[in-house]
């Protein structure tokens, strides 16, 4: 990450996350006689690609239903016209990630100067996007994301809209 601080790259994490209808709470507390109930309910999902740059700024795109290689390629395509310098992207060993379609592309984008750097298997470190997925899906998207597929979408756009403003992990 010395070279990113240095200006010499830019530095993003790369992940894809899912959102559906049934909220993820660890663990709550509320009063017996004024619960907060939210229904159980199986319905369509979204599907996020983020990269998020070393300083917290934050490219998503999302979409109905699951991110197959395609899209991912496509988002990284559109991203590739963007940059201005070396850009590295630390991406994790998912199948999407290693398929052959996503693999063939690599050295398109390398010629581009946009290089994909692979965490090692197994790495007992995360990516660093993935505890910006954790903070959306545990404590930043409000309980009335989960009442309909359209609440969710609106609720889940506005706090990645938010994120490195409103809403800043300051974590690492």
């Amino acid at each position: 990450m010395n070279l990113h601080y240095q200006a010499y790259i830019d530095l993003y994490f790369g992940d894809e996350s899912h959102f559906g209808l049934t909220p993820n709470v660890p663990y709550a507390w509320q009063h017996k006689e004024n619960p907060i109930l939210l229904p159980c309910k199986k319905s369509q999902k979204l599907s996020v690609f983020g990269l998020m740059r070393a300083d917290g700024k934050l490219d998503f795109h999302t979409t109905t239903g699951s991110m197959n290689s395609v899209e991912l390629i496509t988002d990284m395509d559109h991203f590739c016209q963007t940059i201005k310098k070396k850009t590295v992207i630390v991406l994790d060993n998912a199948p999407i990630h290693r398929s052959k379609l996503f693999k063939s592309k690599i050295k398109k984008w390398e010629e581009e100067d946009l290089y994909i750097f692979f965490l090692s298997p197994y790495s007992p470190e995360l990516n660093k996007i993935e505890i910006l997925w954790r903070f959306i899906k545990y404590k930043w998207l409000p309980f009335d994301a989960f009442l309909n597929f359209q609440n969710l979408k609106e609720r889940l756009n506005e706090v990645l809209s938010a994120v490195n403003e409103k809403y800043v992990i300051n974590a690492y």
